[in-house]
């Protein structure tokens, strides 16, 4: 094991069962997680990272997000237990799954170091899920063409062309 390696696995371990270690947890958990932090340093001086050069997911996901902040025109499906599409709407966007949160779910209390993370209220004063299988479509009304919210709870397919329904 490389000198620098040992050091850092000596560091994790030290900081990990040291003085400073957390009220509550086990002792036998504190004692997994520096052999973990070793097992890791380890793992790490003997293959490294991979070797990534053209960042193809990350300018995918970049792609993805910027389609994402635009009001793109959709279609969109649910589908039935037999995975037939079935149309609900011309929509706009990709649809926004319930759980999504506009404020940070959990807030730190406690002073400097937080000892806790309590739920925090979205700005409505409600406490959103976790998760949720409901989503947010910006359907399009056919009769007046003005974009209204529909909630779905299926599981939905959006799409930015119509896709074929058997």
């Amino acid at each position: 094991m490389n000198i620098a390696y040992m050091g850092i696995a000596l560091l994790s371990l030290v900081a990990i069962e040291g003085p400073s270690s957390c009220a509550g947890v086990p002792e036998s958990d504190q004692k997994q997680s520096a052999q973990q932090e070793v097992m890791l340093a380890q793992a790490t001086g003997a293959i490294g990272m991979p070797a990534i050069t053209n960042f193809q997911e990350r300018r995918m996901l970049k792609q993805i997000l910027e389609l994402r902040d635009t009001a793109v025109t959709t279609v969109t499906y649910i589908t039935d237990l037999s995975g037939h599409l079935h149309k609900v709407c011309d929509s706009i966007g990709y649809g926004l799954p319930y759980a999504t949160q506009y404020t940070n779910p959990g807030k730190p209390v406690g002073g400097g170091q937080a000892l806790a993370v309590l739920p925090q209220a979205d700005p409505n004063g409600l406490f959103s899920p976790a998760s949720a299988e409901g989503t947010w479509i910006n359907c399009l009304n056919p009769t007046t063409k003005s974009v209204q919210v529909v909630y779905i709870e299926p599981r939905v397919i959006v799409s930015p062309f119509a896709l074929s329904v058997p």
